[in-house]
């Protein structure tokens, strides 16, 4: 239930957001944000007290839901215990944090190097294959997102890549994505085994002397949760391991639930040297991220001294949050909850909203990770442009539901201690959205 904590209006809180807040990845005069004041497990509310169903867990990492009161304690525990500490001293919730991420990771990757993001593990991760390989290539993919930093936005598949190229050596190809196929394939082996060969092919062209790492979202998500292909990810582990290559996954976004697993390539036949992952290992209540390291990769610094490291890395309250997340999610069933969720009732429920509405494409997605591609004609998969989808965005949040929403798609994204009953609500919202004439 909506609580005032001050006297603070809405208006008051927008204006001082349009004087002093930058907005990352935005035209700054056109803005105005929604105002929200708080938010509990998959619902927000503004300052008037109207609620938001939260389709898009934020920037679909609050996996756990807001406010969830064993991870809000577990802060606060810490904070009256100790809130900051060097990252050369060892400290109880750091330890008790990587030995979790471990025990849910694959056999044979026993260190965690901890981040305060995302895309700074994208970096460390590169940096690490970079100076156990003593190569210097990254190979990504067109179709992902990595991070705004150096590495991480230079390895990044879309637009935002090309106003920020200044890392060395990075090199891009095409993952598969049968619905759009750059490989003129029209079934899913057939699409697997032409964006294989494709990798093969850059392999060679870059010299598979040259190449470190090839870094893949093991489920690309802002590109618009592409779930790759039966037997994609093992070839690409192959093409790996026959070059010499270190595999990294990007897990930040398809990780620790999103996909009704702990891990999304606990789903592939796969084991990579390096996981990243940020996001859902706490939901964002603090900032964190990490390096999932295999022993192999460990062991080069065992003599060695690794050239990184970040002030806030293994942070305390930080680490407190990702203590209390986990072991939540494992006492709650909040892993098992998402699939449930995401086989039995959300899947066909969306696949029933792509059956009635002419303007999706096509629905995909596992856990509480699923795309709706909007298009103009089912038989040209002509995308929808950004009229149509700021229409859509706007209409959903005058039905009470906050999605979010990426080039032609409606990303349906909610928490995954998500109800049935709040699925059936947000869908329905959907439903009566996608009835609209959006393309007259």
């Amino acid at each position: 239930m909506f609580q005032r904590s001050d006297s603070t209006t809405a208006e008051q809180i927008s204006a001082l957001d349009r004087a002093h807040v930058f907005h990352s990845w935005s035209a700054q005069r056109a803005l105005d944000p929604l105002v929200l004041a708080g938010g509990r497990a998959s619902t927000v509310w503004d300052h008037s007290g109207r609620e938001y169903l939260d389709f898009s867990s934020q920037l679909v990492n609050t996996n756990i839901g807001h406010q969830h009161p064993a991870v809000v304690a577990a802060i606060r525990e810490q904070a009256e215990i100790l809130t900051t500490v060097a990252p050369p001293h060892a400290n109880a919730a750091r330890s008790e944090a990587a030995r979790l991420i471990a025990e849910r990771a694959p056999a044979g990757m026993e260190k965690i190097f901890f981040t305060n993001a995302g895309a700074d593990a994208i970096e460390n991760a590169i940096r690490m294959a970079r100076v156990h390989t003593g190569r210097d290539k990254v190979l990504s993919s067109y179709r992902s997102y990595h991070g705004n930093t150096g590495a991480a936005i230079a390895s990044t598949g879309d637009w935002r890549r090309q106003s920020n190229e200044y890392d060395r050596a990075h090199v891009h190809f095409f993952g598969p994505y049968l619905y759009r196929s750059e490989f003129w394939a029209s079934a899913p082996l057939q699409e697997c085994e032409r964006a294989l060969h494709h990798l093969e092919r850059v392999i060679t062209c870059e010299g598979p002397a040259s190449i470190a790492a090839i870094l893949l979202e093991t489920v690309p998500g802002t590109a618009g949760v592409l779930i790759p292909p039966p037997g994609y990810l093992a070839g690409v582990r192959a093409l790996a391991d026959r070059h010499g290559i270190t595999l990294i996954l990007d897990e930040v976004m398809a990780g620790f639930g999103r996909t009704g697993r702990w891990l999304a390539l606990d789903g592939y036949d796969v084991v990579p040297d390096l996981i990243t992952f940020a996001k859902g290992v706490n939901s964002g209540y603090v900032p964190a991220g990490g390096v999932i390291i295999s022993d192999e990769i460990a062991a080069t610094f065992d003599d060695r001294v690794f050239p990184g490291g970040l002030t806030y890395s293994g942070h305390p309250l930080a680490m407190a949050s990702i203590v209390g997340s986990i072991r939540a999610m494992a006492a709650e069933g909040i892993i098992d909850h998402a699939a449930q969720i995401g086989s039995d009732v959300l899947g066909p429920a969306l696949a029933d909203l792509a059956e009635r509405h002419a303007v999706v494409g096509e629905v995909r997605g596992e856990g509480v990770f699923w795309a709706l591609e909007l298009v103009t004609d089912r038989a040209t998969r002509e995308p929808v442009g950004a009229v149509v989808m700021n229409r859509v965005k706007s209409e959903l949040l005058a039905r009470g539901v906050l999605p979010q929403l990426a080039g032609n798609r409606i990303h349906v994204v909610p928490p995954c201690v998500i109800t049935a009953e709040e699925v059936a609500q947000g869908v329905a919202a959907l439903d009566e959205v996608l009835s609209l004439d959006l393309l007259g």
